[in-house]
């Protein structure tokens, strides 16, 4: 039991799963609160979670100051960067156009990985499983809503959530890359923190400042965004960081973030039930984790052994 608990299959699916649940606390909180600072506060508070579960303070800060260059540069593209960018682009295009871009970003972030990994490269079976994946999220999106087309910002807002496709993989390349000296729940902690900041800092020339009151389940709702950013972005940087772990593999999990988000829309809203369309789309993402899975396994093994036979 241990040993499945501590799997990356299983650790990859707790945190695609708790991904899968931030859609309604983001639309609760923003009924209420504007987005870089309803964020900014959001991801503070995860940060200071994680260093409350941490607990050892002077080695946390002693890591930071060890490695503080690559803490301030992923705190801007990991947590800054990228929610400026999803936010500003999905403010330009429709919300079915945006959910499949961003739904699309394990096969950029393959891209990515595939320039910095001599050992991650991209694959025939590799590609056409991320296609797959691609497919069934393109399947689920446009069987629960249509894309309709608002005017010529929507290619301005598809370029900006495409860029922010291309920064996530490259935050996942330097988590996957970062110094041994740095632990990934330090990382997680002090990115979130110092992200969180300075979205805060942007926000109020922007947004201006809102200080409530708001009602009790705006806190809850806040309260559960915060604990699932700590749990989930702590055990990505976990995975990332283990040697036998390949970052576009690991990503490829995310295409299960929109089928979790539909099961879950199925059981908790009144409007919602399950639809041709999207069953399909699941199936698709099924198909396309379980050969690319397949597929590393068995290209495990085989490095293992030829390790283990070599020619003379």
């Amino acid at each position: 039991m241990k040993k499945l608990i501590n799997s990356t299959t299983f650790l990859a699916i707790i945190a695609t799963w708790l991904w899968s649940t931030a859609f309604v606390g983001v639309k609760i909180g923003l009924e209420y609160h504007t987005p870089l600072q309803f964020a900014g506060v959001r991801f503070f508070i995860s940060g200071i979670l994680i260093l409350i579960l941490f607990g050892n303070y002077s080695r946390y800060f002693g890591e930071i100051k060890a490695n503080l260059k690559l803490v301030l540069w992923l705190s801007v593209i990991q947590i800054f960067a990228q929610y400026a960018l999803f936010y500003s682009g999905l403010n330009l295009v429709p919300g079915a156009l945006g959910a499949m871009i961003i739904g699309s970003s394990p096969l950029f972030i393959a891209i990515v990985a595939h320039f910095a990994f001599h050992n991650d490269k991209m694959t025939l079976m590799k590609t056409l499983s991320i296609l797959i994946g691609v497919a069934g999220i393109a399947v689920i999106t446009l069987g629960r809503t249509k894309v309709e087309m608002r005017g010529e910002l929507e290619f301005l807002g598809i370029g900006l959530l495409l860029v922010n496709n291309l920064v996530a993989g490259y935050a996942n390349v330097l988590v996957s890359k970062s110094s041994k000296t740095i632990s990934p729940l330090v990382l997680s902690s002090s990115t979130l923190i110092i992200g969180g900041i300075l979205l805060s800092i942007v926000s109020i020339p922007v947004e201006g400042i809102n200080t409530g009151p708001f009602p009790a389940k705006y806190y809850i709702a806040l309260a559960w965004l915060s604990f699932l950013s700590a749990a989930a972005i702590s055990i990505w940087f976990v995975l990332l960081r283990r040697p036998e772990v390949k970052v576009s593999i690991l990503n490829v999990w995310k295409f299960l973030i929109p089928v979790s988000g539909a099961i879950l829309s199925w059981l908790i809203l009144e409007n919602e039930n399950p639809d041709l369309p999207s069953i399909i789309g699941m199936i698709g993402i099924a198909g396309s984790l379980l050969a690319l899975n397949y597929a590393n396994r068995r290209a495990i093994k085989k490095t293992e052994l030829q390790k283990v036979v070599r020619p003379e």
